[in-house]
């Protein structure tokens, strides 16, 4: 069966075009400045440095597969209007965020600064462009008020967030409407030539990812040093997929926006299929069967933060407009993971581009 998401199309967009990638740094940036560099795209990054040495983006070597790579924060509004407005880019892919539930609990205040601010400053970049741009604004599955009945979220779903990430998120779509209602209505776009959209993904896995709070790297961390992975929430379920499916979809959609600046410019979920449902103790079993050995415990904690245990997104509407399903279950995309991790030969381009080609297929011209 022909590919939807394939790479011969993508490259007929994205070669020679300038592409500006927000958060190219972190572990979903490090894997789409791969692809796009692949596709013969110009790309130009901003994000903050990579927090550890062994950080996704250092271990491909990033700064080469960029056109110009710039250490900055989001906040700072005027840098990064002259950077986008410089660079004159036909697309943008905002992913740069502090991403962390976790983490949000330690640092709300910079959690809200980073992904409503800063997600304020890349539209406001955007909207004083002289020229066309696709933009497409990456938020979260998080981003819907949940009350964990097990039904799967459609766009239009009611907006919330428990904890400080995801309301920051749900925040920044609040944001990213009102910018489009205000200056990117689509009813308006002969005026000013700026296609925008929102897009909403489950919890991404793959090879190359050492965040803290994780679940992969965590068991990666416990598997190098002979340890026994811990899980803290092992019945939660979550809408896993491999890190190639939200970001095959992002760029699609930009595609399709490309070629029509009007009818695509909305939000977007891009899920595994509903029923795919994995526990985090599944995943973990998955996981170590294919890597090859290893063993975990239940590590439950009554005083942790409040996580979600039950997340599902309902994709229909991409599947409707776009034709877009997953290519990926949860259980490959686990074994892929794994795959990633467990191969010592080779560096980790070389593993994320092998990945990458058995996904898109091959560039035919």
């Amino acid at each position: 069966m022909e590919k939807v998401v394939n790479a011969t199309y993508l490259h007929s967009v994205f070669n020679g075009k300038r592409v500006f990638v927000t958060g190219h740094t972190g572990f979903k940036g490090s894997w789409l400045i791969q692809i796009l560099h692949w596709l013969g795209a110009e790309v130009k990054g901003y994000s903050l440095a990579p927090e550890k040495t062994n950080d996704l983006y250092n271990l491909i070597d990033g700064d080469k597969l960029c056109y110009s790579s710039k250490i900055a924060d989001l906040t700072d509004l005027h840098k990064l209007q002259g950077e986008i407005v410089r660079f004159e880019p036909h697309f943008v892919f905002h992913l740069a965020a502090q991403s962390l539930v976790r983490r949000s609990y330690d640092m709300p205040v910079h959690t809200f600064m980073i992904n409503t601010q800063g997600t304020a400053h890349v539209l406001d970049a955007i909207r004083i462009l002289p020229h066309p741009c696709v933009a497409v604004m990456v938020t979260t599955d998080k981003v819907y008020e949940n009350p964990e009945r097990g039904t799967a979220f459609k766009e239009d779903d009611k907006l919330g967030g428990y904890d400080p990430y995801s309301a920051s998120k749900a925040a920044a779509e609040i944001i990213i409407e009102s910018y489009t209602r205000s200056f990117f209505h689509p009813a308006h776009y002969d005026y000013h030539q700026k296609a925008v959209a929102s897009v909403r993904a489950g919890n991404v896995i793959g090879g190359g990812d050492f965040a803290d709070d994780r679940i992969i790297p965590d068991i990666v961390r416990a598997l190098d040093f002979g340890e026994t992975v811990g899980l803290r929430n092992p019945k939660s379920v979550r809408p896993w997929q491999h890190v190639l499916e939200p970001l095959g979809a992002y760029l699609f959609l930009a595609a399709k926006m490309s070629e029509d600046k009007i009818s695509y410019s909305s939000a977007f979920n891009f899920g595994p299929d509903p029923d795919d449902t994995v526990t985090v103790e599944d995943l973990t079993k998955i996981f170590l069967e294919r890597f090859g050995g290893g063993d975990y415990k239940i590590t439950a904690q009554e005083t942790a933060p409040h996580e979600a245990k039950l997340l599902l997104l309902d994709s229909s509407k991409a599947e409707r407009l776009l034709g877009w399903k997953p290519q990926l279950d949860a259980t490959t995309a686990i074994r892929w993971t794994a795959d990633w991790y467990a191969d010592k030969e080779h560096d980790a381009h070389t593993k994320c581009m092998r990945q990458i080609v058995n996904y898109f297929g091959v560039i035919e011209v």
